[in-house]
């Protein structure tokens, strides 16, 4: 198995002794964070085919406002989900879908005001709302696929970033 850190790097959730830990943020300023995070989920034709009016209804309901609902509360709950990240007081969370072809574009933005930024509550977000459109239609098509997770954007902490879609 590959080294997954060099022996000279310290990782920040890493102490001395390769023990996990959370962050200390206590020095850390108090500034506006945001991240915006997207998934892709691929649909076979006879999932894709259901669209109607820029939305996907099922006998469990309709797919993208379930999504929406399930991946804010997703973001909002972030820090019981993954180990280390610090319980956040999300300001904003606004998460999109859009069917374009066979694919849904899923996009969720989070702002936050805090010590610590928000890239963890947007990717959840976008991931959660990938696997609620994954369960609401696993029932007309098993061959649905969800790619392309990934922090698009962040702003505020120490420095920003931008996808520049390379990746």
């Amino acid at each position: 198995m590959a080294k997954l850190y060099n022996s000279q790097a310290m990782l920040t959730h890493m102490d001395s002794k390769r023990r996990p830990g959370m962050v200390d943020v206590a020095d850390k300023a108090v500034t506006e964070r945001t991240a915006t995070a997207r998934a892709v989920v691929v649909l076979p034709a006879e999932a894709a085919g259901q669209a109607e009016n820029g939305e996907i209804n099922t006998h469990k309901g309709p797919v993208f406002q379930t999504a929406i609902i399930a991946g804010t509360q997703a973001a909002k709950r972030t820090h019981e989900l993954i180990p280390f990240c610090h319980p956040l007081k999300i300001e904003g969370c606004r998460i999109a879908l859009e069917l374009k072809g066979n694919e849904i574009e899923i996009e969720c933005a989070v702002k936050v005001t805090g010590k610590t930024g928000a890239e963890m509550e947007a990717l959840t977000g976008a991931t959660v709302a990938a696997l609620t459109v994954y369960d609401m239609l696993k029932s007309v098509s098993h061959g649905i696929e969800i790619r392309a997770a990934r922090l698009v954007r962040k702003t505020g902490g120490k420095s920003d970033y931008r996808d520049d879609g390379a990746g």
